[in-house]
């Protein structure tokens, strides 16, 4: 099971309906480049297929995240990751096998140099179109790019390039000295990878993000300078309008205007040479996050003023949240505005500081992802790039809680959107990761730091990392039940036994070690054998959402931990995020609706329009800017601080899925203190809409069967449907797709 070998899955056996529901049951408990492009025209007879541009999986997003990552600067200097950057396979072959009725011709157009074969035998040259004759007949495409992902887009009557073709990077097919091809192949093959590229002009070395005008809210001199406001942080290429001398002008970048006007402390700058006699415009080489930029001149530059291109990944809102409580929505719709500006061709951290891909800040965008513009893209770009290739030397960001989120976001993947075949295809990348940790375990079979680990678990000053930390085996024990799940599915029975007796033990051993009847918690760590006395929030919030605790259990920790003011508290939002999840688990939505009204409305009285990495109430003006030992070191735009998306829809509106893509799910409404609220929460299938108040429920879903759960003081009345009583002032009612329910009851 656990050995160094990547067996890549090839396919798998599609699971049982209630087995595929028992197991997310127990998983989540209330848990520009040179290119080639050939032959660019339409003719009218192509079909309006679907087709698209295909490459080997995987490549295309490590090739973007590295254009991506390695744009960031910090004061005019280069400032690449610190972790390793792999690359494409330079050399992919593509095939697929068709049955045509009548005779075809098929467009070709590649990104780097082909070749192409019909049934074996190869074209003379390059074509540009091939015959394709009536019958049963193999395609096979061989292209190599050294500079962008090989990809091809294929384009004929009913013959088109999609994820359906067979992709590889290793043929090994091989002549004996008959000159007989070999019958019998080692090769793997994997479905193609694909996006939105639709069109042989749309090749996808040359995607960039769009942008849109966006004009300055206020300008004013200060200090030999020019300051320009656009009013709230924003992120794209400052447009420098109605320029004319010759000189040099400076850009100093500001998430606050403190910043912007610090020119020997700003975190990033821009400088462009100018050498004209006539007026005219130009833009910054860069794009930047900013709510400031201070514009220095020298020499006898002069310029009529500034503008934004706002540069934006164009996705659309699926789902929303309204509610009685107008600090709520505005803390929702900053909310919204965050993860929108962090999320570009994939989700990142923060946009001025690092413009990296953590995986610890992406898990918890995929899940505002999923309540907010349900983009399914993002996530696997997102997951492809953090994982790189094999063979794997390092944890994911070098940070080994990373690693287990990595593990967590693809099963999270899978449950909101049923999208089995990515997982399948993705298992042997899963299983080489995961060999990877259970090598690297010591001789207790727990996990503590060995040299080039970083054991982060959040921004905490004095927070102790030594030893065997329980946080990290808390994931570790989760991350081995999801591979027991993927294993399952992917059709490794053996692989799924061997990972689920692995966590059972695991967990096992967490408990007699970590947990003390003292404390009533879960201890932090275990240095030289010891446990210690320190208890830290990390592993007693996560153990909850996990569903690892008793109710007992549950209600000390509440209690001892969660509530407990002595217990050193969590000043990040990337931490408060999974600690306000626990108490929701625990039904604690008042307490979690005005610690949200305290924490994110805190920011908001500061004058933050969008939220920020770290947040300290007891600092005082410019001191928020700080972190890193750098007066500006903090990003104030970061994903992490988005929360609210997933906590209002999840633990409020209450909506979330028991089986894989909504076939299955539970809407648990909590107003939490709210005299109403309404939302959408997004599915594969479209929005499920809710409406609620102490009195009135309304819901209707385009997708599966859901269980609507709520209490009430008396029994529920609904004319759609049969409420049924399960004890203790405790209702439930069966919601069917494409049905409108209305229900009258009395909120406790």
């Amino acid at each position: 099971m656990m050995s160094k070998k990547n067996n890549d899955p090839g396919g798998g056996t599609t699971m049982l309906l209630d087995l595929r529901r028992t197991l997310v049951q127990q998983y989540r408990s209330p848990l520009l480049k040179p290119f080639v492009c050939l032959c660019v025209f339409a003719s009218s007879w192509f079909s309006a297929a679907a087709q698209t541009w295909i490459w080997y999986p995987g490549d295309y997003e490590i090739w973007l995240a590295n254009e991506m990552q390695n744009r960031r600067t910090e004061r005019g200097t280069f400032y690449p990751v610190f972790w390793r950057a792999d690359s494409h396979y330079p050399l992919v072959d593509f095939h697929k096998e068709f049955n045509l009725a009548q005779p075809e011709t098929v467009m070709v157009h590649a990104e780097g140099r082909y070749n192409i074969k019909l049934d074996g035998k190869a074209f003379p040259g390059t074509p540009q179109a091939i015959e394709v004759p009536a019958g049963k007949h193999k395609i096979n495409i061989k292209v190599f790019n050294q500079a962008a992902p090989p990809a091809v887009f294929v384009k004929g009557r009913t013959i088109i390039s999609d994820s359906s073709w067979q992709v590889t990077f290793e043929d090994k097919e091989w002549i004996d000295e008959t000159g007989k091809a070999s019958d019998l192949s080692a090769t793997v093959f994997k479905h193609a990878g694909s996006w939105n590229f639709n069109s042989a002009a749309a090749t996808p070395s040359a995607y960039k993000l769009p942008v849109t005008p966006v004009e300055a809210k206020s300008a004013e001199k200060m200090n030999g300078g020019l300051l320009v406001d656009f009013g709230k942080e924003t992120f794209g290429f400052v447009k420098l309008q109605g320029i004319k001398g010759k000189g040099t002008i400076s850009l100093y970048y500001g998430e606050s205007r403190e910043e912007a006007l610090d020119t020997a402390a700003s975190e990033t700058f821009d400088r462009i040479t100018i050498d004209q006699l006539n007026a005219a415009d130009t833009v910054s080489p860069h794009s930047k996050a900013l709510r400031y930029v201070n514009i220095v001149t020298d020499g006898n530059v002069q310029l009529d003023h500034a503008s934004l291109l706002y540069e934006y990944a164009p996705l659309e809102d699926k789902g929303g949240f309204r509610c009685s409580d107008a600090e709520i929505n505005r803390i929702y719709d900053v909310a919204k505005y965050t993860l929108h500006l962090s999320t570009r061709e994939f989700f990142i951290d923060g946009i001025k500081r690092d413009r990296w891909i953590w995986s610890g800040d992406a898990y918890q965008s995929y899940l505002m992802n999923y309540y907010l513009m349900n983009d399914n893209e993002t996530v696997k770009r997102t997951i492809y790039a953090l994982r790189g290739k094999d063979p794997v030397n390092s944890h994911i960001n070098t940070i080994m809680d990373y690693t287990f989120y990595w593990f967590m976001g693809v099963y999270d993947y899978y449950l909101y959107s049923g999208d089995k075949d990515f997982l399948v295809q993705n298992y042997g990348r899963m299983k080489s990761l995961m060999d990877f940790v259970w090598n690297r375990r010591n001789k207790n079979g727990l996990l503590e730091g060995l040299p080039g680990d970083w054991i982060f678990i959040d921004w905490a000053t004095g927070l102790s990392k030594k030893g065997e930390v329980s946080f990290e085996q808390l994931l570790f024990a989760r991350s081995l039940e999801t591979m027991a799940l993927c294993a399952e599915l992917a059709g490794r029975g053996d692989d799924a036994a061997q990972y689920k007796t692995a966590a059972a033990k695991l967990k096992q051993k967490l408990f007699s070690i970590y947990w003390s009847d003292k404390a009533k918690a879960l201890v932090h760590s275990r240095v030289n054998g010891q446990p210690t006395e320190n208890v830290t929030r990390y592993a007693n919030m996560f153990a909850i959402f996990f569903g690892y605790f008793n109710k007992q259990q549950q209600q000390d920790v509440k209690t001892s931990v969660l509530l407990n003011k002595n217990v050193p508290a969590i000043t990040t939002p990337y931490m408060r995020f999974y600690e306000l999840e626990a108490l929701c688990a625990l039904g604690e939505q008042n307490y979690v609706l005005q610690e949200m009204k305290n924490y994110w409305g805190g920011m908001l009285k500061l004058g933050a329009t969008s939220f920020w990495e770290e947040y300290d109430p007891s600092k005082k003006g410019a001191e928020h800017y700080a972190m890193y030992g750098r007066k500006y070191g903090k990003s104030l735009c970061h994903a992490w601080g988005a929360s609210p998306l997933y906590l209002l829809g999840k633990y409020y509106l209450g909506v979330s899925p028991t089986a894989p893509g909504f076939e299955q799910y539970e809407i648990k409404p909590a107003l939490g203190g709210l005299k109403w609220m309404k939302g959408k929460v997004p599915t594969p299938a479209g929005t499920i809409e809710l409406y609620c108040s102490d009195q009135e429920i309304k819901i209707q879903s385009p997708v599966g069967t859901g269980k609507l759960i709520l209490s009430s003081r008396k029994k529920p009345v609904c004319k759609e449907g049969e409420v049924v009583s399960k004890g203790n002032s405790r209702y439930e009612l069966r919601i069917e797709k494409h049905k409108e329910y209305r229900v009258l009851y009395k909120a406790i």
